[in-house]
């Protein structure tokens, strides 16, 4: 899932970067409130990290105008301010969730996926589509009971299609979604999407993931 990190502490930016990475999101980064807002306000992001003592536009601002926009990404507020009150009022201002600084990394990691199945229309804790299941929190995938050993980029791209059952989805938007960069060469995509045959299709003799001439991808809700 695409995340966008809004930080001005930049070592602290870097870190989140590199740990979401290593747990499979794709990550964009922001370092302060009005690029943050940007970002926010015209890419397609699955949820957003923002932390509240930010240059030109407070974290508070950029939750408070993306609220006012109709836009309701789910939202993770990040603060070294740990008063009730401070808490209070950014899930007022419309954030989703509240964690103060410093945290643990993997309770971090926790409620992001929370927020993912809570946020955007619904989003089971464990994805499935017919006898294929996907745990998004303990990284297992399983198929007919047996379990299936994935790369991390692998999973990704499984858990984005799970994410989007019997949708036309294209190379663009999983390249948006599932890496990190727009400037990959698309074809990329359709050698992931071999791989992933080949491990969760092929020995089960399943055809889940579809090829759709000239439009993308589909993952069949029923497993195929």
């Amino acid at each position: 899932m695409r995340v966008l990190v809004v930080e001005d502490e930049r070592r602290m930016a870097a870190a989140l970067q590199r740990g979401l990475r290593a747990e499979g999101f794709a990550v964009d980064l922001a370092h302060d409130g009005e690029e943050g807002l940007h970002l926010a306000s015209t890419g397609e992001y699955d949820i957003v990290v923002l932390d509240i003592m930010l240059p030109r536009l407070s974290g508070y601002n950029v939750c408070k105008r993306l609220r006012e926009a109709e836009n309701w990404v789910p939202v993770l507020m990040l603060s070294a301010k740990d008063g009730e009150y401070d808490m209070a009022d950014g899930l007022d201002l419309g954030a989703d969730d509240y964690l103060t600084k410093p945290f643990s990394y993997v309770v971090l990691v926790a409620r992001l996926r929370a927020l993912l199945r809570r946020g955007g229309g619904r989003r089971p804790s464990v994805l499935r589509a017919g006898d294929l299941t996907l745990d998004p929190a303990r990284r297992l995938v399983r198929r007919a009971e047996k379990t299936i050993d994935l790369t991390p980029r692998e999973f990704a791209l499984l858990e984005f299609l799970l994410r989007h059952p019997d949708e036309v989805v294209s190379k663009a938007e999983i390249l948006e979604h599932v890496w990190d960069t727009y400037d990959t060469d698309p074809n990329v995509v359709e050698v992931y999407v071999g791989y992933l045959r080949r491990k969760i299709d092929a020995p089960f003799g399943r055809g889940a993931v579809q090829t759709v001439r000239g439009a993308g991808y589909r993952l069949a809700s029923d497993g195929g």
